[in-house]
């Protein structure tokens, strides 16, 4: 294969999504995959006109579900009085918000930047740099959608709620792990790769958990609705990035994607038990350190986000479903 053949292949495994195949070298249908890419501002959460929130507020109705509160089942919370059950409930949704924040910012963003800065030297066409592009405008307006969600939550219910109480989230705390355990920068690189893979093709379940409970504040489950339309087209264009990339390493690069995917769906998947004992701690709960222990021992093997099925079909669709499969037992025996 001569190295115009192999880099026209690379360009046609990195298309945008939904975008039909095609010669990259062909003037003419570099146009139509131009013209194709144009539909980021018909589509995109950031091009459309932002909503009234106020109008969308309504004061009677919960900030979060309960039954996203990992303790809502334990003694001490049911014996809470129901302004302080509500204000957990805020603060369950002003730590989903900057959960998410977190991810966007610190963990997905940073990944897609190794495409453009081209990284791992695939010499990616224009049009797949400006379609990551367009998702990294998409996760910076994200940030904002969620922080604005914040900030009214504070503004109406007339909470302080400050950011400060929370720690960084479970999935960054990992990351930030992961990447200070690799031993250069190509290392490095990989495990920023899995993260942002694992972080694209799997947060969709992650805000799905709170849009289907209707009982919930029309605002806040309109905020999620909205984002979670943006990353399903997110976990296409993840999805053909890490073929593209996959393909091109070597067998000990496989094995170090493989170990950082396996800790990405740890982190991603897992509850943060962390997060709400600085809550609870902040909020003086009664017996709060015993509902916090209680709720940790009960919940410690139940992911809380129970759908990562897309990195095995993305490992499968390379022939690698069952080398990653291994790594994954592996690290769930440790």
């Amino acid at each position: 294969m001569t190295d115009h053949q192999a880099a026209n292949r690379r360009a046609a495994r990195l298309r945008p999504p939904e975008l039909p195949e095609h010669d990259a070298a062909d003037p003419a249908a570099a146009a139509v995959i131009r013209g194709l890419t144009r539909s980021w501002p018909r589509r995109a959460a950031v091009k459309k006109t932002e909503p009234d929130r106020d109008a969308l507020f309504e004061p009677a109705r919960d900030d979060f579900p309960d039954t996203l509160l990992p303790f809502h089942t334990h003694p001490r919370y049911a014996a809470l009085d129901e302004p302080a059950r509500a204000r957990l409930r805020a603060w369950g949704w002003i730590a989903y918000n900057k959960n998410v924040i977190d991810i966007e910012q610190y963990v997905v963003n940073p990944g897609f930047g190794l495409i453009t800065s081209d990284v791992f030297g695939l010499a990616p066409p224009d049009t797949v740099v400006l379609g990551v592009m367009q998702a990294m405008v998409d996760e910076q307006y994200h940030t904002l959608m969620h922080q604005n969600a914040n900030a009214l939550t504070r503004r109406r219910r007339g909470l302080t709620l400050p950011d400060a109480v929370l720690p960084a989230c479970r999935t960054l705390r990992a990351h930030r792990a992961a990447v200070q355990r690799a031993t250069d920068p190509r290392h490095e690189a990989l495990v920023q790769l899995a993260f942002t893979t694992v972080a694209e093709t799997s947060i969709s379940a992650y805000l799905a958990l709170f849009i289907g409970d209707e009982t919930v504040q029309p605002v806040n489950r309109a905020t999620v609705s909205v984002h979670r339309r943006d990353e399903l087209c997110h976990a296409t264009l993840t999805g053909e990035l890490f073929t593209t990339v996959f393909t091109e390493l070597d067998a000990a690069d496989r094995e170090r994607l493989f170990e950082a995917l396996a800790a990405g769906i740890d982190a991603f998947t897992g509850g943060d038990m962390t997060t709400w004992a600085a809550i609870v701690a902040h909020e003086g709960i009664p017996g709060g350190r015993e509902m916090i222990a209680d709720t940790a021992d009960a919940t410690a093997h139940q992911p809380v986000v129970q759908d990562c099925s897309a990195i095995h079909r993305l490992c499968a669709s390379v022939g690698a479903g069952e080398d990653f499969d291994a790594h994954r037992a592996r690290r769930l025996q440790t």
